[in-house]
């Protein structure tokens, strides 16, 4: 690929789609995670392991954007911003991603 810049653009839209995931795995919805490992869908840690790696996908996209200087902060709630520039995924996290529990942000 060289040292060719990726376009905003791109940068925003695999933004997008790593919240996206993040989402889903907090919801406890389908990913591709569950398609990868199966089996695991059987432990009750799979849920927590499954939320670690969605997350750790979301930061290390954060991290390129910082890195190419994409501003990625509009892409998220001021709430959920401090959370990605914490970096690490607490109980408050899993809680209060969105702004209430009972939000329509949370995703199909």
């Amino acid at each position: 690929m060289g040292n060719e810049r990726f376009s905003d653009d791109y940068m925003l839209e695999k933004l997008a789609d790593a919240k996206v995931h993040f989402e889903r795995a907090l919801d406890c919805k389908h990913t591709d995670f569950d398609d990868l490992y199966p089996y695991m869908i059987e432990h009750p840690q799979f849920f927590w392991y499954k939320r670690y790696v969605a997350w750790s996908e979301l930061l290390t996209i954060v991290k390129l954007c910082e890195e190419l200087e994409v501003a990625w902060q509009s892409q998220f709630s001021t709430r959920q911003a401090e959370y990605v520039q914490e970096k690490v995924m607490s109980g408050k996290v899993l809680d209060y991603w969105y702004e209430t529990n009972d939000s329509k942000e949370h995703v199909s």
